[in-house]
């Protein structure tokens, strides 16, 4: 019996700007409330059910392999701040992390500061961020979100009674919150309820009606997102204002003075970026000031702060290297640095001036300073994954060079990264770049053509993606997959001017760049286009949407995860959550310039009719980032004008928003679907 897909009615809806008129169709798909656009979304999650039915059995076997890699009962590396170690672990069969803590030796009696598991108990989606405690070491303040809208409410916790305090603000930013020395004074972000922008900074007194908490800070520019929080050295409270990838400024309070007000570090001036860590009489300031687009590091005198004059050049400006980050210790100095897409991890001596870099012999792979509270300390806790190599956390002495492994997480079931193999590549792009690849396969993988390959990418914001370990990946490389991560324009692997060249008026090479990199693979017989999936989610679902109207033809499979396809019309819309803040990354449609170019690419404004490839589109019905509606719009105009009889299968989490399920386990299923779709298309059953 050959099934029917749904089909969307269509009630057209004209925009008229810059001389051009638009007819959207579908636009009343953005009725949320609407039950015929519930009863849509129903109808097409009840279609991708049926057609996927043949493999309904093996999706779940997918799912329990994936699940019995992890090892449940487990707990992370534990942390000291002050007298407590922190640390999070998980229970046999638990889908939520238990937030613990234990006083001055890691042999003391554990605390629970918070069971995710029983706080999630009778909601669908449950989120808690980890507590940020006040220097009496006595109450969690932490947030809560039971939605998936990322809208936190922010609760407090006396962890000696395990009291929950009256005390609930709702609408807040998740995280972002911080203590002031008091041990009563806790400042957090208000989000607008509409657009979900985080954009006053408020003052509570624990124990003090809401209503009478104090506004501390608005920011009035509506393009720049806020973050908060407690400095590393304890002395200051930072709001973070920060304009997409272009300008910062921060305000800064002395924890011990609550009752004070924010003042400038560094009032903002377009185009200035600059990140601030303090230590001593000193702060350290990460600048790309006088043409320094990799940045510098510089240093200057808490008294001269604001008097760039006196700022004094520690780290210069190197064109081929990106420095993406500092940690400050009392006699080292860490610098994260990027050269030909690479991280590294730099160690200076700040007494003897001499240095070197962590060697991790591997071609492709990601190492990061992890939590380092501590100033007064010569171990450097880091991270290190790769595509091979499973999560690990080390201490380094950086007297000694001695390197202790922690923790790497553990995969059940047999795993032995002997059997697989990365590399790294370059494919040429057609304007003549070399695009960095990261591939990884198991070993006797065959170079021939006749292999499947994934292709993944993100591509925007600066956003590096760099190569990680997935348990989850075994399925689909045990299965004869390859799986390839193209570091295209628009993230930040090979330093400022990638991203630059991905972004605004720049945004076609990063299209370009992954479809160069498609045709790559196929030349040098990595797969064809009989075996080639591609891959991306949000601003790299917008990239899926491109990439299948620009060549189709070399796609077997699209997976589009949550994807930002209706660029034009959510552009126009500054009521949607977020869309001012992205102008500095995509342009505003307002001027004809950036209209004209969004409308050339938006993949939902371009689709046409001509065969698209087989296509698995995913999306919450809450999710806060990217509107469900776009790509339930993108799949009707799909259904109605594309020319093939390949899959197109949409699947709309009625109960997530753009992370997904809640629940380690859960998310799993997600990624069944996805590995189901790709593996059914391939003949690939069991």
């Amino acid at each position: 019996m050959e099934l029917t897909p749904p089909k969307a009615t269509k009630y057209p809806h004209t925009f008229d700007l810059h001389n051009d008129l638009r007819t959207d169709d579908y636009y009343w798909l953005r009725e949320r409330e609407n039950p015929e656009v519930i009863d849509y979304l129903n109808a097409e999650n009840a279609y991708t059910e049926a057609v996927l039915a043949p493999v309904k059995e093996f999706r779940e076997k997918l799912f329990e392999e994936m699940k019995g890699r992890i090892k449940e009962q487990d707990e992370s590396v534990p942390f000291k701040i002050g007298n407590y170690y922190y640390y999070y672990r998980y229970e046999q069969g638990g889908e939520y992390p238990i937030y613990c803590r234990k006083l001055e030796t890691l042999e003391a009696a554990e605390e629970i500061m918070l069971n995710l598991n029983q706080l999630a108990e009778g909601h669908t989606y449950y989120s808690a961020t980890f507590p940020e405690v006040s220097d009496n070491e006595e109450i969690a303040a932490f947030g809560e979100d039971t939605v998936s809208r990322r809208m936190y409410t922010l609760k407090f916790k006396n962890l000696k009674t395990g009291e929950i305090y009256p005390d609930a603000i709702p609408d807040t930013e998740g995280g972002n919150y911080a203590w002031a020395a008091d041990n009563e004074t806790v400042f957090y972000i208000k989000k607008d309820v509409e657009t979900l922008l985080g954009y006053q900074v408020w003052k509570h007194r624990l124990g003090t009606d809401t209503h009478e908490d104090v506004l501390m800070y608005e920011e009035a520019d509506d393009q720049f997102y806020l973050s908060l929080f407690r400095m590393k050295s304890k002395k200051y409270i930072a709001i973070v204002s920060d304009q997409n990838g272009l300008t910062t400024e921060y305000n800064l309070l002395k924890a011990d003075e609550p009752e004070g007000k924010f003042e400038p570090f560094l009032p903002r001036q377009r185009g200035h970026e600059y990140f601030v860590e303090h230590l001593g009489e000193q702060f350290f300031v990460r600048t790309n000031l006088d043409g320094a687009s990799n940045f510098k590091l510089m240093t200057v005198a808490e008294a001269w702060a604001a008097d760039v004059a006196k700022w004094q050049e520690l780290i210069p400006h190197r064109a081929q290297v990106y420095l993406e980050g500092i940690e400050v210790f009392k006699r080292h100095l860490v610098l994260q640095e990027r050269e030909m897409g690479l991280l590294h991890i730099r160690i200076i001596d700040q007494v003897t001036q001499k240095e070197h870099y962590l060697n991790f012999g591997e071609p492709a792979y990601t190492a990061y300073v992890s939590t380092n509270p501590d100033f007064d300390t010569h171990i450097l806790r880091y991270g290190y994954t790769s595509l091979t190599t499973p999560n690990s956390t080390f201490d380094y002495d950086m007297n000694t060079g001695e390197r202790l492994l922690l923790k790497q997480q553990e995969v059940l079931g047999g795993f032995n990264k002997e059997d697989y193999q990365t590399e790294r590549l370059f494919a040429p792009a057609r304007d003549g770049v070399l695009v960095p690849i990261s591939i990884v396969y198991k070993k006797g993988f065959q170079k021939n053509g006749t292999e499947p390959l994934l292709q993944y990418s993100y591509g925007s914001y600066g956003y590096s993606m760099d190569p990680s370990f997935s348990a989850g990946r075994l399925s689909l490389l045990n299965r004869g997959f390859a799986f390839a991560i193209c570091h295209i324009r628009g993230g930040h692997e090979m330093g400022r001017a990638w991203y630059d060249n991905g972004k605004m008026l720049h945004k076609k090479n990063t299209f370009n760049d992954f479809v160069d990199c498609s045709l790559f693979l196929i030349q040098e017989k990595w797969t064809s286009s009989e075996g080639l999936f591609a891959m991306g989610g949000s601003a790299g679902g917008l990239l899926m949407g491109a990439v299948t109207n620009m060549a189709p033809q070399l796609y077997k499979g699209i997976v589009a995860q949550v994807p930002f396809v209706d660029v034009v019309t959510t552009m126009l819309d500054d009521s949607i959550p977020l869309t001012t803040g992205e102008y500095e990354e995509w342009g505003n449609p307002n001027e004809k310039v950036y209209y004209d170019y969004m409308k050339s690419y938006s993949p939902y404004d371009n689709v046409t009719s001509q065969p698209y490839p087989n296509m698995l589109i995913t999306t919450g019905l809450h999710d806060s980032q990217v509107q469900y509606w776009e790509p339930a719009k993108w799949v009707a105009k799909l259904r109605e004008l594309k020319t093939d009889a390949n899959q197109l299968l949409f699947h709309c989490d009625m109960e997530a928003g753009h992370g997904g399920a809640s629940g380690r386990f859960k998310r799993l299923k997600d990624v069944a679907l996805e590995y189901a779709f790709m593996l059914n298309l391939l003949g690939i059953r069991e």
